[in-house]
């Protein structure tokens, strides 16, 4: 005997029938066959599988098609094919239709019997669920560990909720206007009419309007462009407005909702220190060698008690699923509040515990799925990194374009904003003119010049392109980028540097 098979039964649910309301089917169905306007009650949210009775489950799977088609749907019309099809042999033939007419409730209570049903299936599936559980943790799954199977199992019962929830309430035009002029109203007045959560980023604020819940945000680059270093400053940027909006009703208070970021290639000590080398303007580099003066230092500690207060997480668990990602941003939303999600970066993260897609496009497809499902499920803003192909590097102009994503497809489909971050500055450093290649000295000091030239027009600048933008204009912004801090800012082009700083 195997360790499934000497698994006790769960507080004797073995000797339990397994819920379903018969009546409530035979009920249902005697009120859709005598007016079919009571299919309308229920569409929105059952379905032929919900029902426990096999055979009631086959009659509303016929019913729901012929009015479905705009045709009629009774005792008469239908029993040409069920005579054909034998399905009602088991229970008396097509005589079980006119039985089933003299179970009918009525059209007003055609929506609470479906519910009903609907609750019944919901049970079932838990049970399951919940079987599925005891039996992988008594050992059917080997290859999941524990912390596997409570991914696994939190994963079955989203997606439980994500295809069994009840019915999604018609929203009317008008409550849909009264959103809107409400959204308008805070974008008018917010200092820099943002209506969503400000980037900290003047000129991404105005061209997007800031970020917007339910929105998958994809931020792209090649190695070497700053993808992680200007998404944290968005992060920064959220976390301070969200910690200014808070003291604008009380000096005292702390913010509502949090910035929560999951770095899955750099520690969380490392993204801490990247923070207080932009904040402080010291260079990270010399923060880890302790290569600084005491004045230096006496900023980096100033730096870094400003930024302690701030609404900031950071989870830096490496190649984390979806479904772990999923809980920790629900918990957090719970006990602290959440505002904007942070992945850097999305090729990283791994699908759901127990999923084997069949190629890496398809777990791809799947993440992006995900990270935009959990976006709208919090009405949160999501900001997921990504990488580039190596097809930019083939290119004269290796400005990156849509077809560039890895694994593109699914990217570009579910993102609402695609952003790709360029410095020319990178690239033309590498193609710094040598001795070796010119054959006289006045031509390689030519070409050195026009090189420096180049180099003078392009340094420190930095193009956020935007290539994709559901509900707002595409276009690109020039943004500051100091090396030495790996900082992003606002570039004030009147003077060639930051602005505001």
């Amino acid at each position: 005997m195997n360790q499934i098979e000497s698994a006790p039964p769960l507080l004797g649910l073995s000797q339990r029938l397994p819920p379903s309301n018969l009546q409530a089917e035979q009920a249902l169905l005697g009120a859709l066959l005598a007016n079919n306007k009571a299919y309308e009650r229920v569409s929105d949210f059952l379905a032929a599988q919900h029902f426990a009775d096999p055979i009631h489950g086959r009659i509303y799977a016929a019913i729901a098609r012929r009015c479905d088609a705009g045709q009629l749907a009774d005792a008469v019309t239908l029993r040409a094919e069920f005579e054909h099809s034998g399905i009602l042999d088991e229970v008396g033939g097509t005589a079980y239709l006119a039985q089933l007419l003299t179970a009918m409730v009525g059209i007003i209570n055609a929506g609470e019997y479906g519910r009903a049903i609907h609750d019944a299936w919901l049970r079932r599936q838990l049970i399951d669920i919940g079987e599925t559980v005891v039996n992988n943790a008594f050992g059917a799954e080997p290859e999941l560990d524990g912390a596997g199977q409570v991914e696994a199992a939190e994963q079955a019962l989203f997606d439980l909720a994500a295809r069994g929830g009840s019915e999604q309430a018609l929203v009317s035009f008008e409550r849909a206007l009264t959103q809107a002029i409400d959204a308008a109203e805070r974008a008018f007045h917010r200092s820099g009419h943002v209506s969503g959560l400000s980037t900290g980023l003047r000129d991404l604020d105005k061209k997007t309007g800031g970020l917007h819940p339910s929105d998958l945000v994809v931020l792209a680059g090649r190695p070497g462009m700053g993808k992680t270093a200007l998404a944290t400053k968005i992060a920064f940027g959220a976390a301070r407005a969200l910690a200014a909006e808070a003291r604008e009703r009380d000096p005292n208070a702390v913010a509502k909702a949090a910035v929560a970021v999951f770095s899955l290639e750099m520690s969380a000590e490392q993204l801490a220190t990247r923070l207080l080398a932009e904040e402080a303007r010291i260079s990270g580099d010399r923060i880890r060698r302790g290569d600084i003066g005491q004045k230096e230092f006496d900023r980096f500690v100033q730096v870094s008690r400003e930024l302690a207060s701030l609404p900031l997480y950071i989870d830096d668990t490496p190649a984390i699923t979806l479904s772990a990602l999923r809980t920790r941003c629900r918990r957090l939303k719970r006990t602290s509040g959440l505002a904007l999600v942070v992945v850097d970066y999305l090729q990283l993260m791994r699908p759901a515990a127990g999923t084997k897609p069949e190629s890496r496009v398809l777990e791809i497809s799947q993440i992006t799925q995900g990270l935009k499902a959990i976006a709208k499920e919090l009405a949160v803003p999501m900001l997921a990194l990504s990488q580039l192909s190596r097809s930019v590097e083939s290119r004269e102009d290796k400005r990156p374009l849509l077809s560039d994503l890895r694994e593109s497809g699914s990217i570009e489909q579910d993102a609402d904003v695609v952003m790709f971050v360029y410095r020319d500055e990178y690239y033309l450093q590498q193609r710094a003119p040598k001795q070796m290649g010119f054959d006289n000295d006045d031509k390689f000091h030519s070409a050195v010049e026009k090189w420096q030239r180049d180099m003078e027009q392009v340094h420190n600048r930095a193009e956020l392109l935007i290539e994709k933008q559901r509900h707002g204009p595409t276009g690109k912004i020039d943004l500051f980028f100091e090396g030495e801090f790996t900082r992003f800012a606002d570039l004030d082009l009147a003077h060639g540097g930051m602005d505001g700083d």
